[in-house]
């Protein structure tokens, strides 16, 4: 199912056993992904339940799609990189078109496969006709793709259509549908691969170009398509992940490219082209799937969890390129009949075997307690950014403190990525959940989940719409931005120009900052506001754009940053001109930040006191678990730390 199957070299049956260890070696993603189930389902006791098993193949519903699609464009010894930014716009197309432009559902649909299909039209025309290499025409497809989904969402999600959502739900309350939507799909690529014209052409297309156009191919016009396809399957997936999510995400999908691709190869096909099989995809996107909502269930670091994940891919890889050495050799595309025949048995053998194995290794976890210790998930938005890495040791420190055991995961700013982690939350033994959303609508539904399983959820710093929180610990963004914006337009005496640096687009962080800043500013009509740029809440971005902002604007009076990261990248691009004749306002109060304000470098910071919002958030976790009332809304005090305040000031 993995690889093609594979026939034995002579003398390598030894029986029974040597029968089995062969047919195990000639299909290494399937053995890899036995090897997987029975290690989680032995190392923990959550894995192996049904529900956990449907999250399993819902968090691989979207990388399948994807991987399904770039499949075609592997066996053709293509690439595609382009494939999450076109589900995004796909998506962010849908629902603007049904919910701003107000046309009907079912053409919006139309309209959002559509765009997946012109995308990918252009990509086969740049390659083929423009004769740019694959990798150069869908890197610009890539960005290309993202920045128009921002442009058309003017970077904020927007609701999904009602109809449409139905496709992230349940039928008859158990049945994923997007598990319905992967399997039709992978059913739909393997017809197209094994049955198709089309799909011969991508093979032979793949194992040599130059011979399939002097066979009378039309590579041009066939490359064409199997991007069209592509497309096709990256529209496809986007509706899927914006339906499990209830809104379009600008940003949604990032690094879904690499997944994809990730998928197909441990599937067993060959980037160099000629080879690849549907079923492999789908057990590489399982792979990568069990991976990372075992080591979710395993409390793994979300550090070393990015470690594990890339080790078991090229271990994965690397014992598919052995095998093949060791003198293995794949049956001719198309060849049927027995070979059929003997992978229809390699599945059958294979899930007998994880069967029986799952089952035995399940005894381990028959009839033991649970843990006395309370069990507290936590999931961050960023660890990429020490106001939420200050969050994280708040809540490590009063864990500690209270005897709870806390699991920590990084959505890295992806809400799709979230939504999978508080999934595996839900389907463990966990006593509460503390939730730092990406973003606010997004997290609804997961949230929901968590919800129906009793679970109770407590929101820090952002809250959840359209779901039931057992408490929001939060301070208040659009205050912290008027104060921002007061502590600015005061120190410039009420007159001057400044600019603003962003956060990433979408963030209901952002906004909410954005829209207090501008609100505070109307106090002062002497303040202009001559530009604003957005630098993702990262140091390095802040950098870049305030020196390209200073090549407009020299004489700029002031900067507010919506984060601390962002004004000491400014701050940087500044040189002398910081705390003198340019003042910088940031906001978060983090420990690099304050030292800044204590330097005179930085003006003020717009102080949270995250480590506060991360004790608090597990106080009332474990409160809300053991049956206690909890306030709905917990608010930890800001405060404009200056030079004047900052000595006595604790973050």
């Amino acid at each position: 199912m993995a690889t093609d199957t594979l026939k034995s070299t002579p003398g390598a049956q030894g029986g029974a056993t040597g029968g089995l260890r062969r047919l195990l070696l000639d299909n290494g993603a399937l053995t890899a992904l036995i090897v997987l189930v029975i290690a989680m389902s032995a190392l923990s006791g959550d894995f192996l339940t049904a529900d956990n098993l449907l999250n399993v193949g819902v968090q691989a519903a979207v990388t399948a799609i994807l991987a399904f699609g770039v499949t075609f464009v592997i066996v053709s010894a293509g690439i595609d990189l382009s494939v999450g930014s076109v589900a995004a716009l796909s998506a962010t197309v849908l629902a603007w078109s049904a919910t701003e432009a107000g046309i009907p559902v079912v053409l919006a649909v139309v309209l959002a496969v559509a765009t997946g299909i012109v995308c990918g039209l252009v990509n086969g025309f740049l390659v083929s006709y423009g004769k740019l290499p694959p990798f150069i025409a869908t890197l610009a497809m890539l960005s290309v793709a993202r920045g128009l989904s921002l442009v058309i969402s003017q970077g904020s999600p927007i609701a999904f259509p009602d109809s449409v959502s139905h496709l992230g739900d349940t039928l008859g309350g158990w049945l994923p549908v997007p598990v319905l939507v992967m399997v039709v799909m992978g059913l739909l690529t393997a017809f197209v691969l094994g049955r198709t014209y089309i799909g011969r052409s991508m093979y032979a297309i793949g194992g040599n170009e130059e011979a399939a156009r002097l066979s009378g191919l039309r590579v041009k016009k066939q490359k064409l398509a199997i991007y069209a396809f592509s497309g096709l399957f990256a529209a496809a997936a986007g509706i899927v992940l914006a339906s499990r999510l209830a809104s379009a995400q600008p940003q949604a999908a990032q690094g879904y490219e690499l997944d994809a691709i990730a998928a197909v190869v441990i599937g067993g096909a060959s980037l160099a082209g000629g080879t690849g099989k549907a079923s492999g995809t789908l057990i590489g996107a399982l792979i990568l799937a069990v991976l990372r909502n075992g080591l979710n269930l395993l409390s793994v670091s979300a550090f070393w969890q990015q470690v594990v994940i890339g080790v078991v891919i090229a271990l994965a890889v690397l014992f598919d390129t052995v095998r093949r050495k060791a003198g293995a050799t794949a049956p001719a595309a198309g060849a049927s009949g027995g070979g059929k025949g003997k992978q229809a048995l390699t599945y059958v053998i294979a899930a007998v075997v994880a069967v029986a194995v799952v089952g035995a290794t399940s005894l381990l976890h028959n009839g033991s307690s649970a843990a006395d210790r309370p069990k507290i998930g936590l999931s961050l938005s960023t660890l990429n950014n020490p106001f939420f890495v200050q969050i994280r040791d708040g809540a490590e420190e009063e864990a500690k403190k209270l005897g709870v055991d806390l699991t920590v995961t990084d959505a890295q700013n992806d809400a799709s990525q979230q939504a999978n982690q508080l999934q595996n939350y839900t389907s463990g033994s966990l006593s509460a959940v503390v939730v730092n959303p990406v973003d606010s609508d997004a997290a609804g539904p997961s949230v929901r989940g968590a919800n129906q399983a009793g679970i109770p959820v407590i929101a820090v710093d952002r809250g959840v719409n359209e779901a039931d929180t057992s408490a929001l610990v939060a301070s208040d963004n659009v205050e912290g931005g008027a104060l921002g914006a007061k502590a600015l337009a005061e120190k410039l005496g009420g007159k001057g120009t400044i600019v603003i640096l962003q956060g990433q687009a979408g963030t209901s962080a952002s906004r909410e900052r954005g829209a207090g800043f501008a609100e505070g500013l109307k106090d002062y009509p002497g303040i202009k506001v001559v530009a604003k740029q957005p630098a993702d809440f990262d140091r390095t971005k802040g950098l870049d754009v305030m020196t390209n902002l200073l090549q407009a604007h020299p004489d700029i009076d002031g900067v507010f940053a919506e984060n601390d990261e962002m004004a000491l990248g400014a701050i940087k691009a500044l040189g002398s001109k910081a705390g003198k004749s340019v003042q910088v306002v940031g906001f978060d109060g983090t420990p690099d930040g304050l030292k800044a304000v204590r330097a005179g470098t930085l003006y003020a910071s717009v102080a949270q006191q995250p480590s506060e919002l991360g004790r608090i958030a597990v106080r009332n976790a474990l409160r809300a678990a053991e049956g206690e009332k909890v306030e709905k809304m917990v608010k930890v005090p800001v405060k404009v730390v200056t030079k004047e305040n900052v000595a006595g000031f604790e973050g």
